[in-house]
């Protein structure tokens, strides 16, 4: 089911604007400046990213859970939705004012954007 949650996402994603108009966020310090007090929203998904590197929130109306660190100038995250472990991923993140987007496998995976709402 996660599976087919995270490819609704990523096919909804892929309908976005093209990568040249989002800037690649290279530090953890960025990246914490834009998920601060902000909630990360898209089709069936909810999520809030701490600074503090916690993740939770719902997608299809199933807990979403996980952890994150900054590393190499990645995202990695280890993240659960309900019972299903979605497993460790660093991706690359880009913005483009209040989206942004996350892209598995360091860059050379699928992405999905989301809205940076004020929490």
């Amino acid at each position: 089911m996660m599976r087919i949650l995270f490819s609704l996402a990523l096919v909804l994603g892929t309908a976005g604007a093209a990568s040249a108009e989002f800037t690649t966020v290279v530090d953890a310090e960025r990246f914490r400046d834009l998920i601060t007090d902000k909630v990360l929203t898209r089709p069936l998904i909810r999520l809030k990213v701490s600074p503090s590197g916690q993740i939770e929130g719902t997608g299809a109306a199933i807990a979403v859970q996980g952890n994150w660190n900054w590393r190499n100038g990645f995202f990695c995250r280890d993240l659960s939705w309900g019972e299903r472990d979605l497993g460790y991923n660093c991706q690359e993140v880009r913005v483009n004012g209040s989206r942004i987007r996350f892209t598995s496998d360091k860059g050379n995976g699928d992405y999905a954007d989301f809205s940076l709402k004020p929490n």
